[in-house]
């Protein structure tokens, strides 16, 4: 779930101390569980645990300033084409100072580094991802993989969340689709490709 962060995220205040952009390091496991924990208990995010972060630490990066950290996100691979940003979140104080942009322009930097056709990822706020070169898809369309931890989620049979896709290699995306999912000029969505046995 990608909840944490509002279509305000984008802006960059003046006068700020400067931000820092870097990957997370197990020092960063706590602070960044009391920011992911805090959104879960509101019920805009899944909480995490310990152990679950100690997992999945190289996975994140995070925004730092005057040693404090003020957001975190993750890319999680799910296939050698596809990769999900998640756990995206930023501290409430530091909403409207670009905290947002920056994660997940690292995040999509690293995707590219990785040669990765596309990121997708789960929202509410479509406008801040738009502004960011995502767009709406047919969550359906999905891998089965990524829905994985929506079970844990209370609202997994009426979730509201809206899945938005960024093509990062277009004409290798393109290649790669089945016939069946070539996009036409009227398509308003994405098409994702998913495995059909044969």
């Amino acid at each position: 779930m990608i909840s944490a962060v509002h279509e305000d995220a984008f802006v960059e205040s003046r006068g700020a101390p400067p931000l820092t952009v870097r990957k997370a390091a197990m020092r960063d496991i706590r602070p960044i569980l009391d920011l992911i924990n805090d959104y879960a208990a509101r019920g805009e995010m899944l909480p995490r645990t310990e152990f679950e972060m100690s997992e999945a630490i190289r996975d994140f990066t995070v925004v730092t300033s005057a040693g404090e950290l003020l957001g975190c996100g993750a890319l999680h691979f799910y296939s050698p084409t596809l990769a999900e940003i998640r756990s995206l979140a930023v501290r409430e104080q530091a909403k409207t100072h670009g905290v947002g942009r920056k994660l997940v322009e690292a995040l999509v930097g690293e995707a590219m580094q990785y040669e990765l056709d596309a990121v997708f990822a789960f929202t509410y706020v479509t406008g801040f991802f738009g502004k960011l070169g995502f767009q709406p898809i047919e969550r359906g369309a999905l891998p089965l993989k990524a829905w994985r931890d929506c079970l844990r989620c209370a609202k997994f049979q009426s979730c509201d969340e809206i899945a938005v896709l960024r093509v990062l290699r277009p004409v290798h995306w393109a290649q790669g689709l089945p016939e069946i999912w070539a996009p036409t000029p009227d398509d308003q969505l994405i098409p994702v490709p998913t495995f059909r046995p044969a």
